[in-house]
């Protein structure tokens, strides 16, 4: 589509005090008052015609897989053109729906020079999900700059913004590094196994509880058990979507949290083994994803909890709890990131988690309120911050019974600040796997 530019509708708007002159000096010289706008148009077709076509510009698009959340990531394409003598000033814009809004929409430009031009955007989400770049627009002008032509090519490419899991990896080796040795020699937990694999020397370093008494005092030697580590366990991510998880916390929802400690506690489970699974829930039963394994499932992982999204709902926590309680059949370690008030809120949930502890390991996570907490332990300077103060302590009271309650059913619960938040997670899987409760 060709349009006039602002210069154009300038020029033209001047032959209004050029007519209102030659009017004023003789009314019969009316005729001469269209010279000026006929120039203007025959301009304007001019420059049209010395435009760079669209037929002749080739259109090329890097984009990347998926963006970092709060990353600048690069979307980028080139337009070449056989046209080499042609200089012409390109501007570029995008559609997209999703994490990034209208504010955030950068501009590219640039000037084609010998036939080839690279336009750059820096896509910076701060919110987790798909982005869909929807089209792109381009704008470019006439040698005149009467003249604009502007082309919407249609993209439709999704592109998942996630959490940052460059520091992960990192983090799973450390605790690997942590975890693999035991005094001087390289030993499986006992107890992590419930399959007897061999005998061997005790060696220094050994943990004594693995002596084999009677079968070292028939050798003459001390003889330690070695057990075969169980793996294939199942380790499914329930993410809670609902309204209390969509709450700020330090920065970032608490659900963006959440989801960078599961990311932790997938890799981990995936590296040792483990198959790990998702599901996402809120009012209704959302999305499940089947337990897999491997280092290549993860990012299945990591397109799923991308997918996620904020809503502003409170949770169902019978009918969602009841519905996984169903896709599961075989016993598995659940780990369910939900968020909590009152204990009369919590009713329901506590009702779906004992439900699940019947067949299931149940590991309940949350985080404390800092807000809350500070608020509870500030000085009172008026009756009012005291009152304040009494309300915020009852709140962290009745959290305190909640969680009591969950681990009487038999369920691990978390209550931990986002620092620690993975940290936590993946000592209390180790405690797990440990115990051989799974």
């Amino acid at each position: 589509m060709i349009r006039p530019t602002q210069t154009l509708a300038f020029l033209t708007a001047l032959s209004i005090p050029l007519a209102a002159s030659i009017l004023g000096l003789s009314e019969d010289r009316w005729t001469l008052c269209l010279i000026y706008p006929l120039l203007c148009l025959s301009l304007l077709l001019a420059d049209s015609l010395m435009m760079l076509p669209l037929s002749s510009l080739q259109i090329n698009i890097e984009a990347p897989s998926w963006i970092y959340l709060g990353q600048s990531a690069k979307f980028s394409f080139n337009l070449t053109s056989p046209l080499i003598s042609r200089s012409t000033f390109f501007m570029a814009s995008l559609e997209t729906q999703g994490p990034l809004s209208a504010l955030d929409l950068p501009f590219a430009k640039g000037q084609m020079r010998e036939g080839s031009l690279n336009l750059c955007f820096e896509l910076t989400p701060k919110r987790r999900g798909q982005l869909i770049i929807v089209s792109v627009r381009l704008y470019w002008r006439g040698p005149l700059g009467l003249s604009q032509a502007l082309h919407k090519k249609q993209i439709n490419l999704t592109l998942h913004c996630h959490q940052n899991v460059k520091g992960l990896h990192q983090k799973a080796l450390a605790f690997f590094q942590r975890e693999a040795i035991s005094g001087l020699k390289t030993q499986p937990f006992s107890g992590e196994g419930s399959e007897f694999d061999s005998l061997v020397e005790f060696t220094h370093g050994m943990d004594n509880r693995l002596i084999d008494w009677k079968r070292s005092a028939r050798h003459l030697a001390l003889l330690a058990k070695e057990f075969r580590q169980e793996k294939n366990h199942q380790i499914i991510l329930g993410f809670d979507i609902g309204r209390l998880t969509t709450e700020p916390l330090e920065g970032l929802p608490k659900i963006d949290h959440f989801v960078k400690a599961g990311l932790t506690l997938a890799w981990v489970c995936l590296m040792s083994g483990d198959m790990v699974g998702a599901v996402s829930f809120g009012l209704n039963f959302e999305n499940f994803l089947k337990p897999g394994r491997g280092r290549n499932y993860f990012a299945k992982i990591q397109r799923f909890t991308a997918s996620l999204d904020y809503r502003l709902e409170e949770t169902n926590f019978t009918a969602t709890l009841v519905e996984l309680k169903n896709r599961l059949p075989h016993r598995s370690l659940i780990v369910i990131f939900t968020e909590f008030i009152d204990s009369i809120t919590a009713e329901f949930l506590i009702e779906g988690l004992a439900l699940l502890a019947k067949r299931h390991m149940v590991l309940f996570v949350t985080m404390p309120d800092a807000a809350l907490i500070g608020l509870r332990n500030r000085k009172p300077e008026s009756f009012i911050d005291m009152a304040g103060s009494i309300i915020a302590d009852n709140f962290v009271r009745e959290r305190a019974i909640v969680l009591e309650r969950t681990a009487r059913l038999g369920v691990f619960a978390i209550d931990a600040p986002p620092k620690s938040l993975s940290t936590a997670i993946l000592n209390r899987y180790l405690i797990i796997k440990q115990r051989g409760l799974l």
